[in-house]
């Protein structure tokens, strides 16, 4: 059982972290993404912004997507998490490929496979933070125990507060609590601390790394703050719509010790 957690920062939530229920072991491929093209536009207004898409990402790895913006990380992002989709190529996780699958079967792909955090936070005003977290909850046939994550994410003792009673700060570690409270394969974060000071988005960022590490999720991050691929267990690096790098680091760093 958990601990209450009181505080907010990173050793208290590692202190009252969550039970494990999906132990790291041997890696497996998990994560394919095969030619990804995707313009927007048409005629001479047509834009290129994904140009062929490779890569691999294992079960459990910690991958951030890096690169300017209009590199065409977001997109990326988009088309994993089957909110928009490619012109060519396909997306395919654990052997499921997005591009043969139906309205009904990509609403059912989402709701296995995917937990979603973005920058802005999009939490229902009228709901607390409680029900907020709940609401991912209803959306699994195996959520988490909610009380537990609240305890975890520091957020117990503000349960009953709603959204606007809350910092920055709180606010995202509710919509993480909502994207993770359904126990998804993996986790999409767009730019997740875009919107946070630097102490709390060292914070987030240490959650995040710590959910990654207790539950096994796989974790894909969009962001262009550089500091937070030396966290990442894999590196890719976006420019002008290709991969210019993609390699595994070799010396990783705790959110506690990123700078920026």
């Amino acid at each position: 059982m958990l601990r209450q957690s009181g505080g907010v920062s990173s050793d208290s939530i590692r202190r009252n972290s969550i039970p494990s229920q999906k132990r790291k072991g041997k890696k497996q491929m998990f994560l394919e993404l095969n030619g990804i093209k995707k313009s927007f536009g048409e005629g001479e207004s047509r834009v290129e912004v994904l140009k062929g898409i490779d890569a691999q990402i294992e079960k459990g790895e910690f991958c951030v997507l890096l690169g300017p913006s209009g590199s065409g990380k977001s997109t990326l992002l988009n088309i994993i998490g089957g909110i928009d989709s490619a012109d060519e190529g396909y997306i395919s996780i654990n052997g499921e490929k997005t591009k043969d699958m139906n309205e009904r079967q990509l609403t059912l792909y989402r709701r296995k496979h995917l937990g979603y955090i973005f920058q802005m936070y999009n939490l229902i005003p009228n709901l607390n933070i409680k029900e907020n977290i709940e609401v991912g909850a209803y959306l699994s046939d195996s959520p988490l125990d909610v009380d537990e994550l609240l305890k975890a994410l520091g957020l117990y003792e503000h349960r009953h507060k709603l959204p606007n009673q809350l910092s920055g700060g709180q606010q995202q570690r509710t919509a993480i609590g909502r994207a993770v409270i359904k126990n998804p394969d993996i986790l999409l974060c767009d730019e997740p601390t875009g919107a946070l000071d630097y102490k709390t988005s060292k914070e987030i960022l240490a959650i995040i790394g710590d959910l990654n590490k207790k539950y096994g999720s796989t974790v894909v991050m969009v962001t262009h703050n550089d500091a937070i691929k030396n966290m990442a267990d894999r590196v890719i690096k976006l420019r002008d719509g290709v991969i210019r790098k993609n390699y595994i680091n070799e010396t990783k760093l705790t959110a506690e010790e990123l700078d920026w």
